[in-house]
């Protein structure tokens, strides 16, 4: 038996066994994280239930549970309840609706039941029996109202995203313009111009701006007059409902689709939570700004810890003294690694925002104030705040990488004849690069979920413009952002209905999970190909 212990056996097995649970709780979180969020786009069937106390209820079956009886022991239920999600949230106030089996008489789907998506109030269950237009019946009837209805729903898309582009693109870009006349004008004014040529240039522009505005207007409401067709659908329990085609997004008739049909409308689903703006409050739609914002905050997060945090490093293996003051700021370093998020996010506010964002507003954006440009909360100061968050992590990695090179390539180095700097910059910085990919991958990996800070220094619910448009400077450092771990939290816990943002919550979720994925395999495969360069040169 001795020998038994003394070989470490027990431990190698305990050790592999505590591997595999944490592998097992991995690979569970993941698979519960993928069955919920990636089945939100599977369209379901349409079920009618026919009460047996009258009244119907038409919806998709979305959950199912015990309901224990009275008297009866525990683990001993025999009644079930099902959650119907019936939408019509304008007509019935909820969008979910539990009912016991019990009292279900009989169980339909028919194949008229059709699923409007609308920009508000969530999705439509009904029968589309009728389509109007200009006043008049075009189609009356389930079947030819709904192909009434499917043939003018492209032609109604192209006109929505007309008068977007007109409302969101050139008018957005005109008011651009005008505010940066106002803000010209406001800047002479603060340097006691008030007439003269260079006032006089400045108003001419503004009204010609304000000439185009006013023509973009009456287009805008012009296109807003056209006559628009409308869809009368029939809803259980409640007067039929007039639709307009402009407020529908799409519409399926999900019980006579097929398997391709249905993986055709799960691609074009899936696609439009990728790259759509998102919807009611967050919880429909798309979640492209978050994506867009979390990608460039990680990426402007990079950009500043990876020369700070190796620098820092540098100096502390190869040109600092060792000793009493280099083991304190080591030890002061481990434990900034161990501070709480939040903690960061204070001093983002207080440094970055106040200080050196008031002093940047007070220098060179007098003419805006007193609302503030930098003085703000923006993609910048997040970004530098985890840029601090995450520094340790690349010094000690970068530590720790050089103390990894071998002595003798150093001095190899300084014998050829090799300044103390070119031998950092030629010698060791390309033989540290693996272990300063290793750190900037785990910064990286931990900056895209904090959500803590970047509440205090810039990001919001919904951003109305990206940090990246076209309008110059292009890329605007002062803009709030989105970002997917905040998305998450404010979905999760602060939507007011929990049941309907709970798949939107997994499937963010899951893609946040995808993109920490993605931006740390790029690293790690650089990584890999650096170390085999390097190899035969370290010896690592």
């Amino acid at each position: 038996m001795k020998p038994f212990w003394k070989n470490g056996e027990p431990f190698v097995w305990l050790t592999g066994g505590a591997l595999a649970l944490s592998l097992l709780m991995v690979a569970g979180l993941i698979g519960l994280i993928m069955v919920n969020g990636l089945g939100f786009f599977w369209p379901s069937d349409v079920v009618r239930l026919d009460l047996k106390e009258g009244g119907a209820i038409l919806g998709e079956v979305t959950g199912r549970e015990c309901v224990p009886e009275p008297g009866v022991a525990g683990g001993k239920a025999r009644r079930y309840r099902l959650q119907i999600k019936r939408g019509n949230r304008d007509v019935y106030g909820s969008d979910f609706v539990w009912v016991e089996e019990g009292q279900i008489s009989t169980r339909t789907k028919p194949p008229e039941a059709a699923v409007l998506e609308r920009r508000e109030w969530g999705n439509l269950y009904g029968v589309v029996r009728e389509v109007r237009e200009g006043g008049r019946t075009v189609a009356e009837g389930p079947g030819p109202a709904w192909e009434a209805l499917q043939a003018r729903l492209p032609a109604v898309r192209r006109r929505m995203a007309r008068l977007c582009a007109i409302e969101k693109d050139e008018i957005g870009a005109v008011n651009d313009r005008l505010e940066r006349c106002r803000l010209r004008l406001r800047a002479l004014e603060l340097r006691g111009v008030v007439t003269g040529p260079e006032v006089a240039k400045v108003q001419e522009e503004r009204d010609r701006h304000r000439a185009r505005f006013e023509a973009l207007r009456a287009r805008l409401e012009e296109l807003r007059r056209e006559p628009e067709a409308v869809a009368i659908v029939a809803v259980e329990g409640a007067p039929d409902r007039e639709v307009p085609l402009s407020m529908i997004v799409r519409a399926w008739q999900p019980n006579t689709m097929g398997l391709f049909g249905k993986a055709g409308f799960y691609l074009a689903k899936f696609w439009e939570f990728l790259s759509d703006d998102p919807r009611e409050s967050n919880t429909e739609g798309g979640i492209f700004p978050a994506i867009f914002g979390t990608v460039l905050m990680v990426l402007i997060m990079s950009l500043f810890v990876t020369p700070l945090g190796v620098l820092a490093g540098l100096y502390l293996r190869e040109y600092a003294r060792q000793g009493t003051f280099v083991s304190l700021v080591r030890i002061a370093v481990n434990n900034l690694a161990g501070v709480p998020s939040v903690v960061f996010g204070v001093f983002g506010v207080g440094f970055f925002l106040y200080t050196v964002g008031g002093g940047i507003d007070r220098l060179f954006f007098p003419e805006r104030l007193p609302a503030p440009t930098f003085g703000t909360g923006g993609i910048l100061w997040a970004s530098l705040t985890l840029a601090l968050l995450t520094v340790p992590v690349v010094i000690v990695a970068t530590e720790e990488g050089l103390a990894s090179i071998p002595r003798g390539i150093r001095e190899a180095s300084l014998a050829l004849g090799a300044t103390k700097f070119e031998t950092t910059w030629r010698v060791v910085l390309p033989s540290l690069m693996p272990s300063i990919l290793t750190g900037l991958i785990l910064a990286m990996a931990r900056a895209a979920g904090e959500v803590a800070p970047l509440m205090l220094t810039g990001v919001v619910k919904l951003a109305p413009s990206l940090p990246v448009d076209g309008t110059p400077p292009y890329l605007h450092l002062e803009r709030k952002f989105m970002h997917l771990g905040f998305h998450i939290y404010d979905v999760g816990f602060q939507s007011p209905n929990v049941d309907a943002a709970r798949p939107m919550v997994f499937a963010t979720a899951f893609l946040l999970l995808a993109l920490v994925v993605a931006l740390n395999l790029t690293a790690i495969v650089l990584r890999r190909r650096l170390r085999r360069k390097y190899f035969s040169v370290t010896g690592l």
